[in-house]
């Protein structure tokens, strides 16, 4: 709508280009299309490849370890993206909808809390941080590398999951 509504002289004006999003679009495009053999991987369950995930957020008495669900689901999602890591996690956990939005409605929060705020730790975790970086970089604005701002995000960062998973927030959320 914006193309189609805006003036061209105003993204002249803001120096509009599509390389930021053409640069996201392959990065983000690569990334779906290596998910697929993951996801097959998956579907083996404690047979497969993945049997050591599964049992890394499987508890001893066989319930989803919801604090281990949301720790590596944000930890993928930092270096992968949130919507991949997200469906990974969703079919690590079952991935049966009405399950996850019913009886196991911790784990479902476990993985999307994890998804979402850990992408934030990275540039690639969330597109919105590589397109802004991608922009700024387009106009000769510094930004800090991959790894600095890896290592800003997660001392600040960090330190809030940590505790995000010590406080039971609601009964919904028991991360612990």
């Amino acid at each position: 709508m914006s193309l189609v509504l805006t003036r061209d002289e105003h993204r002249a004006a803001n120096g509009f280009s599509w390389e930021p999003i053409r640069e996201v679009a392959i990065l983000f495009a690569g990334i779906f299309v290596a998910i697929a053999p993951v996801m097959a991987m998956l579907q083996a369950g404690s047979a497969g490849a993945f049997a050591f995930l599964l049992q890394a957020v499987t508890a001893h008495v066989g319930t989803p370890h919801e604090a281990a669900y949301f720790w590596l689901t944000g930890l993928l999602s930092a270096f992968l993206d949130n919507t991949p890591t997200y469906v990974v996690f969703f079919e690590l956990a079952g991935g049966d909808p009405k399950a996850l939005m019913g009886p196991l409605a911790g784990t479902l929060a476990s993985i999307s809390m994890g998804a979402v705020y850990m992408g934030a730790l990275t540039y690639i975790g969330n597109a919105p941080n590589l397109i802004v970086r991608s922009i700024a970089q387009e106009r000769g604005i510094g930004m800090p590398n991959f790894f600095a701002y890896m290592l800003w995000a997660g001392l600040v960062l960090i330190p809030l999951f940590a505790l995000l998973t010590l406080l039971p927030i609601s009964p919904l959320l028991k991360l612990r």
